[in-house]
C-alpha cells in the first residue's frame, strides 16, 4: 500500500496540482473497471493509440475517486468540483517517474527478469522456491510492459525483503525506460529468441536492447548458453 501526499506526488511527477494536495494516496489505478477504486486511489489517465483514460473520469468520480493525473484539462475542474488534478505533459511517463521514485526507497534485493521467452516462468518459480525464505512482491501475471512494469513495482512495500519483477520490450529504446523502474541487483536472462525480432535490425542489436536492464546489476544469470548473450554482456 502506499502513502503519499498529492502534493509529493505533483512533486515527483512535475505535475501542476489543481484541488487538495492533502488528499492521502494508497494506491495507483490505471483501469477504470479496479472494483478497489476509492477515495484514497489516483487514476492516471493513459492516452494511446486505441484507448484514452481521460473518457473513464465520470465513471471513476462516480465510484469515490478524487484524484486524477492528466494530460488535458479543459473542463474538467468544473465538470467535478470535488476532484483534484495533476497536469502533466505525458500521463505514462508520470507514472513512471513515480514508481522510480518508489523503487528508490527500498534497499533489498529485486530480482529482474528478461529474455524473448519465459519470463512469467522462471518468476513464478523463483518466488516459489524462495517464499519460505523472503516475503516477496513480485509482478503480477505477466505485468513486462510500459505500464505493466510500474504497476509491479508500485506494490513495493516495508513488509517486504526480495522483489521480482519482469520486463518486456518489443521496440527499441524501451528498456532504457524500464531498467530505472526496476533497478534490479540481480538479474536473469532467460534467452533470446525470434520474438519481436522484425522491430530490431538483428538479434545482436535485440539482445543489446534487453540487456540495458541489467547495466547497474551486481549479478547476472544466464538461464541457457547462448553464446552471444555472453560475450555481448561482457563488452
Amino acid at each position: 500500500m502506499l502513502n503519499y501526499s498529492l502534493n509529493s506526488i505533483a512533486n515527483i511527477i512535475n505535475g501542476k496540482l489543481l484541488g487538495d494536495g492533502q488528499i492521502n494516496i494508497s494506491s495507483v489505478i490505471t483501469d477504470s473497471r479496479t472494483i478497489t477504486a476509492n477515495q484514497s486511489s489516483l487514476f492516471v489517465a493513459l492516452v494511446g493509440e486505441h484507448h484514452d483514460g481521460h473518457k473513464y473520469i465520470n465513471e471513476l468520480y462516480a465510484k469515490g475517486v478524487c484524484a486524477f493525473v492528466v494530460s488535458q484539462i479543459d473542463s474538467l475542474t468544473e465538470q467535478f468540483p470535488k476532484a483534484s488534478f495533476l497536469l502533466v505533459e505525458n500521463t505514462l511517463r508520470a507514472f513512471q517517474q513515480l514508481a522510480i521514485y518508489h523503487r528508490k526507497q527500498f534497499s533489498y534485493p529485486v530480482i529482474g527478469i528478461t529474455g524473448s521467452n519465459g519470463k512469467t516462468i522462471v518468476k513464478e518459480w523463483l518466488s516459489q522456491l524462495l517464499s519460505s525464505d523472503y516475503s516477496i512482491i513480485r509482478s503480477p501475471k505477466s505485468y513486462n510492459s510500459q505500464v505493466g512494469v510500474p504497476i509491479s513495482v508500485l506494490q513495493m512495500d516495508s513488509t517486504s525483503n526480495l522483489a521480482i519483477f519482469e520486463a518486456g520490450i518489443s521496440l527499441p529504446d524501451e528498456m532504457i525506460k524500464l531498467k530505472p523502474i526496476i533497478d534490479p541487483t540481480i538479474g536473469i536472462f532467460t534467452n533470446i529468441g525470434a520474438a519481436h525480432q522484425k522491430n530490431f535490425t538483428s538479434t545482436k542489436h535485440k539482445t543489446k536492447e534487453k540487456l540495458i536492464l541489467f547495466s547497474e546489476a551486481k549479478t547476472l544469470i544466464f538461464c541457457n548458453e547462448h553464446e552471444e548473450i555472453k560475450s555481448i554482456a561482457l563488452e
